[in-house]
């Protein structure tokens, strides 16, 4: 274990005899003893943040010399201790600004934030790994960071990127060479082009071979003095074994020498490599556990390496599942929308969105599939995430926000359809937009559903619906269609029929009082009365309550918007059954 481990457990154990000592100290600060105590500058170094964690350790209200101490045993105390020492849960969301978020991305950031958001103290840090300078864009980023926003993922730190982080990793690559672990590297691109074709053709590991490892030291510094193009390659010890235990995947080893030749940390440029940066951030960062893609396990060998070497633990680690599409196929662009800001522009909720994620790999052992935000923080634990695939399912998520639609008032979800309803060029007013949401909530699957549901309540197609074999079974077989029609439509010009009005409020209990009374004059009820109601004033067999219909259309002629007036429909209705003459306006 390096000396940075090694000068944690001395102040720690500096600490054991601090708070040991409390029941003879009374009122001396067991933090003043630990002040006091520690001389050593390398221990001073380490003295921080292991006093930050031990002021976990005091109750409130409790005397330290007191009859309730709870350091009045020494097995109380050594779990106490050892529970600070552990200190709050910190993770990271570390995207690379190459495009936009996708599901798998923030299926990552919200398993990472729920971990933060469990804890009173954890933190969820927000690190942009731009390294990749060729494909990094800050466009790419401002719009990762605006889906995280959207989605509710409010990071307490951040964003550090690591393009502004370059002095930190040459600091930490001069550690390494100094303490034998890191070294230059002159081979140039041909040579080491021809090392690999070589091992292939001798069915070797194409690693490097590690030419420049142990050249003698006169001669690397000659070659640095004259300026030579050179890469920094990590040392990777002989015989290492490398083991995690992952909380998702469990116990992974790796044979560090079998797998890996000694790469890179340091390119010619001066640009540090992907790894190198991931595992020094990880470690200034404070990072307790990492929680990342199933593509990344690999990747861990060479972090874990670098980390050791350079005297710091690593955190733990959880792998997760791919993301598959329907087909059993990694998810992409094929399967239709993956990015959020896809599902944002379609109209899912930001509450549909945390709700699906999370059960993509992860299930509390219920049969629940709705949750709300804090009662998924409440429930979630990496134990509960499994390790085979998940697979996206799009009706399943469209299902999923059709009930966080219907969760919601009035006054939420009507500035949410608003925007929808003006891009499809529908009234927007405050009286129409009111009825267009009461009628939509019920019926959409997504926001964007909002205007083709308003827009077919507008329409009057009954001359088509009649073609239909469901519309010819309603009305050839009932052999009074015709009267019906008739009385409906005497009902509507002699004002018995309320008139449809855009206050649904008083609207909607006059029309259903009609209803009862037309259901009384013409025998009829149940869906004797209503399914031929709604096939006379609709046009459709289906739909929204028809007051709502008659009072949006209402709505709708008052912002004179295109809409089939009642009085365009009670001419077609009498035209197509009553065999009588349409009245002249």
């Amino acid at each position: 274990m390096g000396g940075s481990s090694r000068n944690h457990r001395a102040v720690l154990a500096v600490a054991c005899i601090a708070a040991a000592s409390m029941a003879f100290i009374g009122s001396r600060s067991y933090v003043s003893f630990l002040s006091s105590s520690v001389r050593s500058p390398s221990l001073a170094r380490n003295q921080a943040p292991v006093m930050r964690r031990l002021s976990l350790l005091r109750r409130p209200g409790v005397s330290p010399a007191g009859p309730c101490n709870a350091y009045a045993s020494v097995a109380g105390m050594r779990r106490r201790i050892a529970a600070a020492a552990e200190g709050p849960v910190r993770v990271r969301f570390a995207p690379s600004p190459t495009g936009s978020l996708h599901v798998g991305g923030a299926r990552t950031a919200l398993y990472n934030w729920m971990m933060a958001r469990k804890e009173d103290e954890g933190k969820f840090v927000l690190r942009v790994e731009d390294t990749d300078v060729a494909r990094s864009t800050r466009e790419s980023e401002e719009s990762v960071l605006a889906d995280l926003e959207w989605l509710g993922l409010k990071w307490d730190e951040g964003p550090f990127r690591q393009s502004e982080r370059g002095e930190i990793y040459k600091e930490m690559v001069e550690k390494l060479v100094a303490s034998g672990h890191a070294y230059p590297c002159f081979s140039t691109e041909e040579e080491l082009e021809a090392a690999k074709q070589a091992a292939i053709e001798k069915g070797e590991n194409p690693k490097y071979d590690g030419k420049w490892r142990d050249v003698d030291p006169e001669v690397v510094k000659q070659k640095l003095e004259n300026g030579e193009p050179h890469t920094y390659r990590f040392k990777v010890p002989k015989g290492e074994v490398v083991t995690i235990q992952d909380k998702v995947r469990g116990t992974v080893s790796w044979d560090a020498e079998a797998t890996l030749g000694d790469f890179i940390l340091l390119r010619s440029t001066g640009i540090p490599v992907y790894n190198f940066c991931v595992a020094v951030d990880d470690a200034l960062m404070g990072i307790s556990t990492v929680v990342r893609a199933e593509e990344h396990l690999t990747n861990t060998l060479r972090q874990v390496l670098i980390l050791k070497a350079l005297g710091y633990t690593p955190p733990e680690y959880a792998h997760l599942s791919l993301i598959l599409g329907q087909d059993k196929q990694k998810l992409s662009k094929r399967h239709g929308a993956t990015s959020v800001t896809q599902f944002k522009e379609e109209g899912f909720l930001p509450s549909a969105m945390i709700n699906y994620l999370s059960l993509l790999g992860w299930n509390e052992g219920t049969e629940q599939e709705i949750y709300s935000t804090d009662d998924l923080i409440d429930k979630f634990t990496l134990e509960r995430v499994i390790k085979s695939p998940a697979v996206f399912d799009m009706d399943k998520l469209k299902w999923v926000n059709s009930q966080k639609i219907r969760e919601l008032e009035e006054k939420e979800l009507s500035p949410l359809i608003k925007p929808f309803l003006e891009s499809a060029g529908l009234p927007t007013d405050e009286g129409f937009l009111s009825i267009a949401t009461k009628m939509a909530q019920q019926r959409m699957e997504v926001l964007a559903d909002a205007p083709t549901i308003v827009k077919d309540a507008l329409a009057y197609p009954l001359s088509a619906t009649l073609e239909t074999k469901e519309a010819k079974k309603l009305y050839e077989s009932d052999d009074d269609f015709p009267a019906f029609a008739a009385a409906v439509v005497d009902d509507i010009e002699s004002g018995a029929m309320p008139a449809p009005s855009a206050d649904l409020g008083t609207y909607e209990p006059d029309f259903k009082k009609w209803t009862k009374a037309l259901g009384k004059k013409t025998g009829r009820k149940g869906k004797g009365l209503f399914m031929p109601l709604r096939l006379l004033l609709t046009g459709r067999m289906q739909g929204p309550e028809v007051p709502q219909q008659l009072a949006l259309g209402a709505a709708a002629a008052q912002a004179s918007s295109g809409v089939v007036s009642l009085e365009a429909r009670t001419a077609q209705i009498r035209e197509t059954f009553t065999k009588e003459p349409a009245h002249s306006a």
